[in-house]
C-alpha cells in the first residue's frame, strides 16, 4: 500500500491510500480519485517529504504515527467540515462492531470461513488477517471488510 499526499485543483489537501503507483494512476485516470470536500476529480499528487530510515534503524520502513487528539498539528484541524462528519460517523460506526462482534484475533480467516460454510453459527466478529487472506476470503465468496483507521487514532 502507498499514500499519497493529493491536491484537487481547488487547493484543497487530503491524503488517499492505493494499492501501487499504477492503481491510483488508473483510478486518476477513470476519474476514481476525487475530492472529499468538492468532489473534482481533477486531483494530483502533492509534494511530499519521502520517509527515509536512520542509519543503525531497523531496515523495515516506520509505521505511520498517528496525531495525538490534542496535537494542534492535527489533521483533523484542516479537514471540512463534511470530512469531519465522515470521520465522525465512520468512527461511530466502527466503534459499534468492537463493542458488539467478538474479536477473534488472527483466527478471523478461519472463523469467517467456518460460518461461511455452516460448520458454526453466524455471529458478528472481528479480527487480523493477511491482505492474501482477506482477497482468498473474498474470492471464495465470503463478505469481508477492513474496519478503518481514522484520523486521530493511536497505535
Amino acid at each position: 500500500m502507498i499514500r499519497y499526499a493529493l491536491r484537487c485543483e481547488r487547493g484543497h489537501a487530503f491524503d488517499s491510500w492505493f494499492q501501487s503507483s499504477a492503481t491510483y494512476d488508473s483510478q486518476r485516470k477513470r476519474g476514481l480519485v476525487a475530492c472529499p470536500v468538492c468532489e473534482s476529480i481533477k486531483v494530483d499528487k502533492a509534494i511530499m517529504a519521502p520517509r527515509i530510515a536512520r542509519k543503525g534503524k531497523s531496515k523495515s520502513a516506520p509505521e505511520p504515527v498517528a496525531p495525538a487528539a490534542d496535537d494542534t498539528t492535527s489533521t483533523s484541524l484542516v479537514m471540512a467540515p463534511q470530512e469531519r462528519e465522515l470521520v465522525a460517523k465512520l468512527r461511530e460506526l466502527r466503534d459499534t462492531v468492537l463493542r458488539n462482534a467478538d474479536n477473534v484475533g488472527n483466527k478471523f480467516p478461519e472463523e469467517a470461513r467456518k460460518m461461511h460454510y455452516g460448520d458454526t453459527e453466524h455471529r458478528a466478529i472481528y479480527g487480523e488477517a493477511t491482505t492474501e487472506e482477506a482477497r482468498a476470503l473474498i474470492d471464495e465468496g465470503i463478505e469481508v471488510a477492513p474496519l478503518p483507521v481514522l484520523p486521530g487514532d493511536r497505535n
